[in-house]
Order: C-alpha cells, then sequence, then structure tokens
C-alpha cells in the first residue's frame, strides 16, 4: 500500500505527539488534582483543533509544492474527513464516560487522572490497530467489505438502542473485576492501588480506568474501520485519528455538562456509521468523492444537533 508518509514525516509526527503529550501532563490538568472547569476546557479544545489544523496544512503545503494542488486537496480533505469521523464517535466515548463516572461516583476533580491514562492507553492501542488493518487491506482486499457490513450492522444496532442505556450491573467484565480482585469500599485520592492488612487492593478509580480503556477499544473497532472507508493511507489514518484523540480529554469537560441535551446526537452517530458502511460495501461500484463524504458526515452532524435543540426548546 503506497503511502503519503516518509520516514521523516513519521519522525516529525512522533515528535508532535511527545510534546503534545508533555503538554497535556504539565499544562492540561495544570499536572495536579483540580476541577477542570468549562473556560479551561473550551481553551484548550480549540489548541487541540488548531493544532491539527496546522498539521494538516503543512501536509497541503507540502504535498502542494511536491506533487502539485491536486494531490495536495485530496489528501488534506482526506485528513480533515478521517479527523472529523473519529471527532464525531468519540461523542460516544462522552456518554460512555459520564455514565461510568456517575456509576462509580468519581468528582471531577479525579476525572482527569483517569482520562489521561485512558488517552494514553488509546493512542497506544489505535497504532496498533491501525498498522494492522493497513496490513489487511494490503493483503486481502475484501477485508473492506467486512469492515463495511461490521459498520453498518453496528450503525443499525446503535440505531435500535440509541435511548437505551445499559445496564452496568450486568456487565460481564465488572462482574469478573469484582469476582477475581479485592476491591475497596471507598476512593483513595488519585490512587489506583492500596494496601490493607497486607493485601493489595484495586481503588474504584482503577476500575473505572479499566472500563475506559475497554469502551475505547470497542469504539476504536468502529472509528478505525471508518476512516479506511476514506483513506488506506496508513499515514492519513493514523494522524488524523491521533490528532483527534489528543483533544478527546478537553472535549469531555466541554461537553460533559450539556451531554444531556443532544437527544438526537445518537442518532446521528448511528447513521454516520451506516453511511460508512454503506459506502466500504459500494467502494468498488461506486466512488464517492472525499468532499462528499466530508459534507455528508457534518450535515448529519449539525442536524442532529440543530433537532436536539429543536426538541429541547419544544420540551421545555
Amino acid at each position: 500500500m503506497e503511502s503519503l508518509g516518509i520516514w521523516w514525516m513519521w519522525a516529525g509526527f512522533a515528535g508532535i505527539i511527545l510534546l503534545l503529550l508533555l503538554v497535556d501532563l504539565i499544562f492540561v490538568g495544570g499536572g495536579k488534582q483540580h476541577k477542570v472547569s468549562l473556560k479551561e476546557a473550551a481553551v484548550w479544545s480549540v489548541v487541540w483543533v488548531s493544532v491539527a489544523l496546522l498539521f494538516n496544512f503543512a501536509i497541503w503545503w507540502y504535498l502542494d509544492v511536491n506533487s502539485g494542488r491536486e494531490i495536495a486537496n485530496e489528501k488534506a480533505l482526506e485528513f480533515l474527513t478521517g479527523y472529523l469521523i473519529e471527532k464525531a464517535l468519540a461523542v460516544d466515548n462522552v456518554f460512555v464516560w459520564l455514565m461510568l463516572f456517575s456509576y462509580f461516583a468519581i468528582p471531577a476533580e479525579l476525572q482527569r487522572r483517569v482520562l489521561l491514562f485512558g488517552v494514553l492507553g488509546a493512542i497506544i492501542m489505535r497504532t496498533g490497530m491501525v498498522f494492522a488493518g493497513s496490513w489487511l487491506i494490503t493483503q486481502f482486499h475484501w477485508v473492506l467489505y467486512i469492515f463495511g457490513a461490521f459498520l453498518l450492522v453496528t450503525g443499525a444496532k446503535m440505531l435500535w438502542l440509541a435511548d437505551k442505556d445499559p445496564d452496568l450491573n450486568k456487565n460481564p467484565l465488572l462482574r469478573w473485576i469484582r469476582n477475581h480482585f479485592p476491591i475497596t469500599d471507598k476512593l483513595h485520592g488519585e490512587q489506583f492501588f492500596v494496601y490493607q492488612n497486607g493485601i493489595r487492593y484495586l481503588t474504584p478509580l482503577f476500575v473505572v480506568l479499566i472500563l475506559v480503556e475497554i469502551s475505547d477499544l470497542i469504539f476504536a473497532v468502529d472509528s478505525i474501520p471508518a476512516i479506511f472507508a476514506v483513506t488506506t493511507d496508513p499515514f492519513i489514518v493514523l494522524t488524523s485519528n491521533i490528532f483527534a484523540i489528543m483533544g478527546l480529554r478537553a472535549m469531555y469537560f466541554l461537553l460533559a455538562d450539556f451531554a444531556d441535551r443532544f437527544a438526537f446526537l445518537k442518532y446521528g452517530l448511528a447513521v454516520i456509521l451506516i453511511f460508512i458502511g454503506t459506502k466500504m460495501l459500494l467502494i468498488d461500484l461506486v466512488k464517492i468523492p472525499i468532499g462528499y463524504s466530508l459534507g455528508t458526515v457534518a450535515l448529519i452532524l449539525i442536524s442532529s444537533v440543530i433537532l436536539s435543540i429543536l426538541y429541547r426548546q419544544r420540551k421545555a
């Protein structure tokens, strides 16, 4: 599979991500336990989006100079579409995290620590999944049809279950953890483990971290194939995905207080998955331009937000 990325591009991207992680560790949340304010979350959300757009502009500028305007526009649109898809589907992560933090009564000032490690784990998992997916598609083109069918079924299932909240008391993973590990009855600050009577106990904070990582793995199974529907270039797939993930923690704190106001957003995400799954199944029959895909995803998102606002106003 021919990729846009050459060695110095990969090295530069890795350096940018390491620098961003360092900034995230030191400045986002201040490196200390505190509640992330709405203003702080909004500022950092703008920062992460701006960095992603600057990176995309750098790709466009390099290709415009070296490969021509047509290729530059194509790759830039692929990155932007992949980034928007990942950002859109990541909203579902926000709903799940809200549910987990509420169930375990995790205060806002401790959520930052869980999501910090959650994002680090997500970056590692998604990097491995992108390279594995790229290899599979290179070796077996028909894998795209499997991805498409999976997204179609997942979207339909999400559409059917959009108004139903899962019961964590019946979650098999949570029950397994409770049956196999001692867990403290209360939180112990930011600690994931504590020793009591010589026995190491998991704290509820660590249990939440496990569930956050597992939920991200599940959502990555949706989002990464979705980006492969836009492009099979591993450099574009990985960079757009990771840049979207980098801003996910700030986006959570930005949307946490407003999530219940977007009643139709889950339906919109389900329709996006159905659209992308259909696109993948028709990939060898109908070539849908990247710009149309970007416009369709944006239109679905905007429509679901507007419908949510109108519904809330009418209900009030």
